[in-house]
């Protein structure tokens, strides 16, 4: 399985969230900024009111499916942190991904369809 880079460090995430742009929706709250790296990093942030641990992970899965589903149609050089709310909890993945599509049309991070 290929992976991806991801934010792992505090200190990065402290980054975006001070000099990124953020918006959100009922599900989701997402923080984008310009990085200057040719790839896309995503950094996924679950509180424990989200729920307990199980819960938790399923969330943070079903949002790292869905960045690799559509990392093709999102511009390129970004971080982009993803922080779950507590109404994640009771989502399936067409509402997430929904909820995913609807904050990258916001921060206009989407490739133009040709």
């Amino acid at each position: 399985m290929k992976r991806f880079s991801s934010i792992k460090k505090n200190s990065e995430f402290q980054k975006v969230y001070r000099s990124g742009t953020s918006y959100a929706n009922r599900l989701l709250v997402m923080y984008v900024m310009r990085s200057g790296r040719s790839d896309t990093r995503i950094g996924i942030s679950v509180s424990k009111k989200v729920g307990n641990s199980v819960v938790r992970h399923r969330v943070t899965r079903l949002i790292r499916e869905i960045f690799r589903l559509h990392k093709s149609e999102t511009d390129s050089g970004l971080d982009i942190i993803v922080t779950a709310r507590p109404a994640a909890r009771e989502s399936d993945f067409k509402k997430m991904e929904s909820a995913y599509m609807h904050l990258c049309g916001l921060h206009n991070i989407r490739k133009e369809s040709k």
